[in-house]
């Protein structure tokens, strides 16, 4: 997956414009979203606007530590640092960094970044959105590994591996196993958030499943898939035609 859209944030106009020469130049079809000069104009600009595929970020800008400005929006996008100083390097890559260029960039060591960054999206997972499993990938997130739920007099455990499907009935959010079902604190949106999309898919409003229940995969009309579960012969679910791209890809990974 090649990236589109670029902000580049840097203080400095003479490197600012060498830069988008260089990247001009390497990635013809790139878009240059902005240039933003300090953090207090970052970060207004990143609340105002769709997030970018991509910042190139200088670390020292006019009013502080470009590191400032991740403390005040949540940037949901990779970036690339570049500096005149080597001190902050490890501290970067805590930030969603996928390279680090010491300036001048030369033209070289840019296209070597960018090639990174591109290899992380080809070879990663397909976990909803790239750049959600790009920012997965470089930031591994714990994910919920079992469910306590009320049992009797007490409590009991259930393993999410051990799950075949979540769903909802009227209203309330059960858990099925293979066996029986069991009742779910959670949302199905809140639950989406905590199991790990390798794992889990949100095969639309009703269900989230697990890939191994997943027995056998069937075209529908108008692009559509019918999906059969194990074990749950009576519970056939439709993945819409703006999914089944999305799904084919999960269960091919």
């Amino acid at each position: 997956m090649k990236f589109r859209k670029i902000l580049i944030v840097e203080d400095e106009k003479p490197n600012a414009d060498r830069l988008k020469r260089l990247i001009l130049k390497l990635r013809p079809h790139a878009e240059i979203q902005s240039v933003e000069d300090s953090i207090a104009s970052s970060v207004e600009w990143l609340e105002n606007n769709p997030m970018p595929d991509l910042i190139m970020m200088d670390v020292r800008l006019s009013d502080g530590l470009s590191f400032e400005i991740f403390t005040k929006v949540d940037v949901r996008c990779p970036v690339i640092f570049t500096t005149a100083y080597d001190e902050y390097a490890v501290k970067a890559f805590k930030y969603n960094s996928v390279d680090y260029l010491l300036k001048p960039v030369e033209e070289e060591e840019l296209e070597a970044a960018l090639q990174r960054y591109e290899g992380f999206m080809e070879s990663i997972p397909f976990v909803g959105t790239a750049l959600e499993g790009l920012l997965n990938y470089i930031q591994p997130k714990e994910f919920r590994k079992r469910f306590l739920i009320s049992h009797k007099d007490g409590y009991k455990t259930i393993l999410t591996e051990d799950i075949l499907y979540f769903f909802t009935d009227l209203g309330i959010t059960k858990a099925q196993l293979i066996k029986s079902s069991e009742v779910i604190p959670q949302t199905l949106e809140e639950l989406e958030k905590q199991l790990d999309p390798k794992s889990f898919f949100r095969a639309n409003r009703q269900y989230i499943i697990n890939i191994n229940s997943v027995k056998n995969v069937f075209n529908d009309f108008n692009g559509k898939l019918k999906i059969e579960l194990i074990n749950q012969p009576e519970a056939e679910l439709i993945i819409s035609r703006e999914k089944a791209s999305s799904f084919k890809a999960w269960m091919d990974f």
